[in-house]
């Protein structure tokens, strides 16, 4: 059977048993086929000489480029091993380059507040517009719940009622999760949804369909200005990141905190233990066993 074949088969088992998402299959796609040119379309049957061979053109490649490759091919030659599509599988040969993790950029909390403040002004405004509404919205729950930009913007127009503090919605790889929702942000949505229209399905409606995410990224940036706050330095996606960072320095647990973000593995969630480290020292140094305990020293 051809590579392309079994790409397309490949990628179908993902989205169907592992729920990934469009775009990281598109990303998935991409890197087989370009995988296979380089194997001369005998990706499928390569030997482990064939992967040390074909990695070689990476080497002009970022470390994360090359693991996410690399990655991507060891799914696809354990999934034709599971199928019995060969009975072997050569993906020890790729490489397992190091990684820095990125650390995500991040708002302190004075600088949250620059945004609230510049909301508050426009909403005791003589006449605030149907906009600072919205805004108010958007601000709340991205912040108060770590949403995501594509969240957001596809939420239903009746998911968020008065008297229950939670929502459920699908997030990457169409996963359920359960996402808390602020008395604030209620409030801002309640105020909000006068000016949604009935026959609306979304909360946030366009004239087609919902508020694309790029526009809402206009809108944070503009808000991000007029704070007095650099706008490269804000958007949807730092104050999903302030969202985390200030809940755990709150002292939320790891582990909860991964589920309100829909993280698939920890590790992910665990990048934002760097922010508050000092804090974790005082925890372990106040809540320890060890804490209440002196050291006995020798005479």
């Amino acid at each position: 059977m051809a590579d392309r074949d079994l790409i397309e088969r490949f990628l179908e088992m993902m989205a169907a048993e592992r729920g990934v998402a469009g775009n990281t299959l598109l990303a998935y796609k991409s890197d087989l086929l370009s995988a296979s040119d380089l194997a001369n379309g005998q990706l499928a049957k390569a030997d482990a000489a064939a992967l040390t061979g074909l990695s070689a053109n990476w080497r002009a490649l970022a470390n994360s480029s090359v693991a996410r490759k690399a990655s991507v091919l060891r799914r696809f030659f354990g999934f034709l091993h599971e199928e019995g599509l060969r009975a072997d599988n050569p993906a020890a040969a790729l490489p397992k380059p190091s990684q820095t993790r990125i650390l995500p950029k991040i708002l302190d909390k004075d600088e949250v507040d620059l945004l609230f403040k510049s909301i508050e002004a426009r909403l005791q405004g003589p006449r605030p517009a149907s906009a600072d509404f919205r805004l108010a919205a958007f601000i709340e729950l991205l912040y108060g719940s770590g949403l995501r930009a594509s969240e957001l913007v596809a939420l239903p127009r009746n998911i968020i009622v008065s008297d229950k503090p939670f929502i459920i919605i699908k997030g990457k790889g169409a996963k359920e999760r359960l996402i808390p929702v602020s008395n604030r942000a209620r409030q801002a949505v309640a105020d909000w949804l006068p000016f949604v229209p009935e026959k609306s399905r979304f909360l946030f409606p366009s004239r087609a369909n919902h508020i694309t995410r790029i526009r809402l990224y206009q809108i944070i940036k503009s808000l991000a200005a007029q704070s007095g706050l650099d706008p490269q330095k804000v958007s949807p996606h730092v104050l999903r990141h302030a969202f985390a960072t200030h809940l755990l320095a709150g002292g939320a647990n790891l582990r909860a905190l991964q589920a309100m973000l829909g993280h698939a593995d920890i590790a992910t969630t665990q990048i934002y233990t760097h922010v508050d480290s000092s804090r974790l020292v005082e925890l372990v140094n106040r809540r320890h066993p060890l804490a209440t305990r002196t050291l006995t020293r020798r005479a």
